[in-house]
């Protein structure tokens, strides 16, 4: 019996490197991690992977980090926007951590920003990217209609499950889908922007089950019985990421499990270019930053290729196979 085809996207936040629990640098930023790109690229590319490189403002205004990410082939890989408020010109206030999310941005900013990052990446790059994330996460409708404004199609902002205090995303699709206007979680009638969202789940099947679960013991009074570690550390559930900066090997191919039996056909693994260094963003403090995070990636991939047929996309390819096969909600 033939394997059942799934689509794979790799994006990665192609940024600055910071101390992630000091404050948003907004100047003089170190883009060293853009010399592990290469390696990184190579890497990807013995394994069939197409990375789509979500570019921030300074990494597109970067002559270095730009010369690396010109010199490869491009049909191997793809060059999108990301926006990180605290870097992307014009700048308006000291950003704080509410206004470090996008979402929270004046839509007048926003576009003020959006519109000199693409006009950084056409200058750079010598393209108009066509896909686009947030920095830090979260989306809604007045964003989806700038980026529609700006030719830019496919969006991976939403974080499906996930929820804090500036936004939320914890009722988003795990699957591809047309966001609405008037609430980007749910599916809607445009047909402008399609979201890919990353992949998150459990390392059990009855997601929303999982999620109200954990959820409830993240608060008063059940959180101070720690409820969550003691199902972390039982296996008895854990909330994952398709992500080898946040999940071990072995924590990914438990969530790439769960995903199979519920017949998932996209998989949407993310990283930062930043946690190819270590000890830069209190994220990655291993050593060999780089060899961990690719050998946690081909073992994710190993795994996959055992019950499935990979075909490997950039977010732009991925949003034409999944319209042309009517694969999205």
């Amino acid at each position: 019996m033939a394997k059942p085809e799934v689509l794979f996207i790799l994006s990665v936040d192609t940024e600055e490197e910071w101390d992630w629990s000091g404050p948003f640098p907004n100047s003089d930023f170190s883009v060293d991690n853009a010399k592990e790109l290469p390696a990184f690229q190579n890497f990807c590319q013995e394994l069939g992977i197409k990375p789509t490189y979500l570019v921030d403002y300074a990494i597109a205004n970067d002559p270095y980090a730009v010369s690396i990410l010109t010199g490869f082939n491009q049909n191997e890989c793809e060059i999108g926007a990301h926006l990180h408020p605290w870097a992307n010109p014009p700048f308006f206030n000291e950003t704080s951590e509410f206004t470090s999310h996008v979402v929270n941005l004046p839509i007048e900013h926003v576009e003020q920003k959006l519109a000199a990052l693409v006009e950084k990446i056409k200058e750079n790059f010598q393209l108009t990217p066509n896909s686009f994330r947030t920095g830090r996460w979260g989306i809604n409708g007045e964003v989806i209609k700038l980026l529609e404004k700006y030719n830019i199609s496919v969006d991976s902002s939403a974080y499906p499950l996930y929820v804090n205090k500036y936004f939320s995303c914890e009722q988003a699709p795990c699957k591809p889908y047309w966001p609405a206007l008037t609430d980007t979680n749910l599916s809607g009638q445009q047909k402008a922007v399609l979201e890919i969202p990353v992949t998150t789940g459990f390392n059990r099947s009855a997601t929303q089950l999982c999620q109200a679960i954990h959820k409830a013991c993240e608060h008063k009074p059940l959180s101070w019985l720690r409820l969550n570690g003691l199902l972390w550390h039982s296996l008895l559930l854990r909330k994952l990421y398709l992500s080898p900066e946040l999940c071990t090997s072995s924590d990914m191919i438990r969530l790439v499990k769960t995903q199979l039996q519920q017949k998932q056909q996209v998989f949407h693994m993310f990283m930062h270019s930043s946690t190819l260094v270590e000890r830069v963003t209190g994220l990655n403090n291993e050593p060999h930053a780089r060899e961990l995070l690719c050998q946690r990636i081909k073992d994710v991939i190993h795994y996959m290729q055992q019950y499935v047929t990979i075909k490997f996309c950039t977010l732009s390819e991925a949003q034409t196979h999944l319209i042309e096969r009517g694969m999205t909600k």
